[in-house]
């Protein structure tokens, strides 16, 4: 039982290491690769540790029931979040909502209009950025644009282009055999749809021995 667990350990600390040489040279220095430690994490996440730091988690778990390429695709997907930026940011939205609402209420009793006002003027600002953050449509357009990066990104990496697309489709489709929430699974039903499309188009740009196909 120890030789197999310190089997599993030695196998995670491995994979670690070696998604850590995919991250592009320029990210090498500020952006790490762990494990997740919480309990039923998402696949694979990424979150601001510190100023100008950010921590790609794993769930080395479930990551271990995919191939090796779309391992590859997914974790440079997150990396193509961490160069466009659209990584989660520790905001002050929530305590600033929390702060609102409780003066709100404290002002309330107090009957002071016009504090009362400044109170739900922060409770509006702070509500709206956050739905902003969670806005459906506006992190699946996010989603999108780094499965394009992450193409790209795989081309550095010496990927063809055909295979870079169907590395990243079929991770697409075993997560979606994977997914038992409806709502997760219709998010990859729509990444793998506008990158079919994407491939088309780069179907009819590349010559014919280099066509993306998926």
């Amino acid at each position: 039982m120890t030789s197999y667990a310190a089997s599993s350990a030695r196998a995670e600390m491995s994979e670690l290491r070696r998604l850590k040489t995919l991250l592009p040279p320029e990210l090498q220095s500020w952006v790490t690769v762990e494990g997740s430690t919480e309990i039923n994490p998402p696949l694979i996440r990424s979150e601001e540790i510190g100023r100008d730091e950010i921590e790609i988690q794993i769930d080395l778990a479930k990551w271990e029931n995919l191939a090796l390429d779309q391992r590859n695709l997914l974790f440079w997907h997150e990396v193509a979040r961490v160069q466009n930026d659209t990584i989660p940011k520790e905001g002050w939205e929530m305590a600033a909502l929390a702060i609102g609402l409780g003066g709100a209420v404290g002002e309330l009793w107090v009957q002071d209009g016009l504090l009362l006002l400044l109170a739900l003027g922060l409770c509006g600002i702070s509500g709206y950025r956050l739905w902003r953050k969670n806005n459906g449509d506006k992190t699946l357009a996010e989603a999108i644009e780094a499965d394009e990066k992450a193409i790209a990104i795989a081309t550095r990496f010496g990927y063809s282009l055909p295979n870079a697309y169907k590395s990243l489709g079929s991770a697409f489709k075993t997560l979606m055999e994977q997914t038992p929430n409806r709502k997760n699974r219709k998010r990859y039903e729509k990444r793998l749809e506008a990158l079919r499309k994407s491939a088309s188009k780069a179907k009819a740009a590349q010559p014919r021995q280099e066509r993306p196909v998926l």
